[in-house]
This record gives structure tokens, sequence and C-alpha cells, in this order.
């Protein structure tokens, strides 16, 4: 029988794949057929809506000193996640937006060090800096005329990186005490709250009479996976993993995107992505993927000796 923990990584796995194969689908929205902000609204609702469904099957109450870490949690882990994800993959690559993405455990090891107290090792820190490195450098890339990127669209993706980490911290005491669900209806109610007067004028001017069928198709994937299933496979999963091991399977999400990215650069001839994957790029992501390892894998040998 599958333990809980195997479950847990498995659902890990499930959703950064289904993220990464999100930054094509929604770049091929944005801004040609919706603007970004547009697009936040409908992610937001139409999965809160979902959620909503499920909490009836659910009878379970929350405390009322939790309301605002939930409040929190919605303004950290949805509405601004949500913005700045939408409105920076509309700006820059998807390659760009995938590979700066995994500086989020790097963050998350910061936030958990002054949240939780978890010890900052010498290979933590190397980790952080050499993941560090590897982000700033592809932030500035995206200024210099590389591939499809902007300074702009890489900042909002790295605010985006940096507010779900402070999420996955925070929200992480509540699913000790509460369902799954329980946790995301609430996270989606506050959400839908803080982002409605940001988003709402964008909605009302969008021409959906202009949306094909291959447009309706990316709009329910874009909702459905990596904004329903994929919240509620990572709420399931945080019962089981600290938050630091959740972020840590960020490292896939660029991996699929830079696999579709150069499938459709292969056999599309006139591929607005080609360019994208440059020996740069892919230096910078290396970087990223070393301070990653560092920071997630256990003591390694070196670092035990240099401890002793």
């Amino acid at each position: 029988m599958i333990s809980n923990k195997i479950k847990a990584h498995l659902a890990l796995l499930s959703v950064n794949i289904v993220y990464g194969a999100n930054y094509l689908v929604a770049k091929g929205l944005m801004p040609g057929k919706i603007e970004a902000s547009a697009l936040v609204f409908l992610r937001i609702s139409g999965a809160g809506l979902l959620f909503l469904i499920l909490k009836f099957f659910v009878k379970e109450q929350v405390n009322r000193k939790d309301i605002p870490r939930l409040a929190l949690c919605g303004f950290l882990g949805v509405a601004t996640n949500q913005f700045f994800s939408m409105n920076g993959l509309s700006l820059t690559s998807p390659v760009d937006a995938a590979i700066i993405i995994t500086a989020m455990p790097i963050f998350t090891v910061i936030i958990s060090y002054f949240l939780l107290k978890e010890p900052l090792t010498l290979q933590r820190i190397l980790g952080i800096s050499i993941g560090g490195i590897g982000a700033v450098l592809l932030i500035y890339i995206g200024n210099s005329g590389v591939g499809t990127g902007s300074l702009l669209g890489n900042i909002f993706v790295c605010i985006n990186a940096l507010a779900f980490a402070f999420y996955l911290v925070i929200v992480k005491p509540l699913m000790s005490k509460y369902k799954p669900v329980t946790v995301i209806v609430w996270t989606f109610l506050f959400g839908f709250i803080f982002m409605f007067p940001f988003c709402i004028e964008k909605l009302i001017h969008t021409d959906f009479s202009a949306f094909v069928t291959s447009n309706w198709i990316s709009l329910f994937y874009v909702v459905v996976g990596p904004t329903f299933l994929a919240y509620l496979l990572n709420m399931f999963a945080l019962q089981f993993v600290k938050p630091t091991v959740s972020s840590s399977y960020i490292y896939v999400q660029p991996a699929v995107a830079m696999i579709l990215v150069g499938v459709i650069a292969y056999f599309v001839v006139n591929s607005q992505y080609k360019g994208d994957i440059t020996i740069t790029k892919l230096l910078c992501c290396i970087l990223i993927f070393c301070g990653v390892y560092l920071i997630s894998s256990g003591p390694l040998r070196w670092f035990k000796k240099s401890n002793s």
C-alpha cells in the first residue's frame, strides 16, 4: 500500500508538471485574447467556485482566531501570487518565468529560518547564494534583448515566487488543524476579495466573442489544472511534508517548459519562442538547480567534514 508521504511526493510532482505546461498554455492566451488581470479574475473565481462545491461535502468550521492567518494566506498565496504570476508571464518569456520561479525554495528556506526557526547551515547558505546569483542573472538577461523576456516581467515573476514562498510557510500550521478543502475555500475567498478591485475592469473589457475553440480549451486548462487541481494537491501534500520540500519540486517546471518550448521551436518554423533557450539561460538554470539541490538535500559529505 502506498504511504501518505509517497502520495504527497507524487502529488507535488503532478502539480509542477501541470504548472510547467501552464507557462505555454497561459502565454498563448495573453495578451492577444485576454489581459493578464482578467485571466487572474477567471482563475481565482472559477477555481474558487469548484472548491466551494467540494466544501458542501466537508462540514468543518474554522476557529475565529485563525481568520487573520487565512486572510494573509489568501492575500499572499492567491491574490498576490496569481496577479504577479500572470502579469509577469504576459510580459516575459515562458522559459524565463519557469526558471525564475525555481528561486522559490531559496525564499522558502530564508522565510522558514525567520518564521519557523529552521537552522541555516553552511550548505544552505551556499545554496541560497548560488541559486540567488542564477536568478538575478536571469532577471538581468530579460532586459538584454535575449529571447522574448523582459525586466519588468521577470521582476513580477520573482515577486510571485516570494509571495508563494511566504504562503507555503504561513499556511503549514493550518494544515495540521483543518482539512485541505476547508483551508482552500477560505484562502480563495479572501484571495477573491483582495483581487477583485484590481482585475474586474480588465474582465469587463474582454471580448469573449473573439475566442475560438482552442482558446476556450486553454482557458479551461488554466482554471482547472494549475489552479483548482494544483492548489488542492499542494494542500494535500503539505499535510505530510515540510514547506521546503514542497517548494523544492519547483525545479520540474522549467524542465517541462523547456521541453515544450523546444518541441514547438523545432516543429513550428515561425515559432515566437525561437531564441528563448540559450546557453546563457541554461547556465543560469544550472546555477539555480545547484542552489536548490544544496538547500533541499541532506548534509553532503564535504559539509559534514567542514562542520566537524
